[in-house]
């Protein structure tokens, strides 16, 4: 078997918002044909017509995903803006009520309204896909058993969904809490083997309950589509500079694991209980709580895991040439993620005596100049 390529491929979720406004904004048809024109695949709408969803190219590395998710980005920006729109990358609206938006009238999302019922109408949010490029379906099997362990660690540094319906929730992603109520979410399995996986999606596809794996949505899973591990969990970014960071990390923690099989090791494997409390502290805390650190016995502030990530996976970034944005992480967790930072404009703006609306309203505002600063 040679090795794996550890190709990148990054999906995002987009929200419009009305530039005046700044309120959720259904996409015109006139947009989505333009940003088509100029992206064909790599764009397409999502669930509500309200929401833009792009993919880059398979990557070789980090450098080749920054040129193609910056010329993505700007591009979905340059179109919503001859629609007076913008998009925003966080993944909650601060304060868009779910009850007034339409889904999109296409026959996947109709029957995704049908079979899910009202779980699935409170979808307003948006997350960040991480593909690494595997190739061997025993070896993606293999990996995404060890890799839940980290899951948690990725949605920490993650988080960008503290407000819903423009109060502030007391979570750093309450996104997770919408996700979640779908069926086939949360921690993957701890399949032993490739054979074990594919019985069991047979078995609900010859049920008729799903037609094939692409509509299973754990925090990780092998693509339906592509020969790749697919890491789910995390919030969706505002800043370009922050999704490749995390895409690096996916991809350092892939090779590392891979690297230990190949030397006949591997990650421990802990029982997903204790692993679904990381996930919960890292849905409510964010940066702010720690996580556990299993063979420590004690919960470990980020700061510190943060560190020990990098020494962990510094060799593996070399070779991947992306140590600069796995060393980039430890910038995260000193000046806050994007949830640290609505939290501060929402403060701010009530400070120079904003009302409630007027707070939401900055931090939208600040959502849409981040998405722009590096385009």
């Amino acid at each position: 078997m040679s090795d794996p390529e550890f190709s990148l491929g990054i999906e995002e979720e987009y929200l419009l918002v009305d530039r005046d406004r700044l309120a959720p904004a259904e996409a015109p048809e006139a947009l989505m044909r333009a940003c088509v024109a100029d992206l064909g695949d790599q764009v397409s709408p999502e669930y509500l017509q309200c929401q833009i969803e792009i993919g880059t190219r398979p990557c070789p590395d980090i450098v080749a995903a920054r040129e193609d998710l910056k010329r993505l980005r700007a591009t979905v920006a340059t179109h919503a803006a001859e629609h007076n729109l913008a998009p925003i990358a966080a993944s909650c609206h601060p304060f868009a009520e779910w009850k007034t938006l339409h889904h999109t009238d296409k026959d996947r999302y109709n029957d995704l309204r049908r079979d899910l019922a009202g779980v699935v109408r409170r979808m307003l949010i948006c997350g960040m896909h991480v593909h690494v490029g595997l190739g061997d379906d025993r070896l993606r099997a293999d990996l995404m058993r060890q890799a839940g362990y980290f899951l948690p660690h990725l949605l920490a540094l993650s988080t960008s969904s503290p407000f819903w319906r423009g109060q502030d929730t007391g979570l750093a992603s309450y996104r997770i809490s919408i996700f979640d109520n779908l069926p086939r979410t949360g921690l993957p399995p701890q399949f032993t083997n490739w054979e074990d996986y594919a019985r069991a999606v047979q078995v609900l596809v010859d049920l008729g309950i799903i037609e094939d794996a692409s509509k299973i949505w754990w925090d990780m899973r092998p693509s339906a589509r592509f020969p790749t591990l697919e890491t789910r969990i995390m919030d969706v970014q505002p800043r370009l500079e922050d999704a490749l960071t995390l895409a690096a990390l996916a991809q350092c923690i892939m090779r590392m694991l891979w690297r230990l099989r190949a030397r006949n090791q591997r990650w421990r494997i802990y029982d997903n209980v204790l692993i679904a409390e990381n996930r919960w502290r890292a849905q409510r805390y964010g940066l702010e709580g720690g996580l556990i650190d299993f063979g420590a016995g004690a919960i470990k502030p980020m700061a510190q895991l943060t560190e020990e990530l990098i020494e962990l996976l510094a060799q593996d970034a070399e070779a991947l040439g992306c140590l600069a944005e796995l060393e980039r992480t430890r910038d995260i967790v000193a000046s806050g993620n994007s949830a640290t930072r609505q939290r501060a404009v929402r403060a701010e703006a009530e400070a120079r005596g904003a009302d409630a609306d007027g707070q939401m309203r900055a931090v939208v505002a600040h959502l849409v100049r981040e998405f722009h600063e590096a385009l």
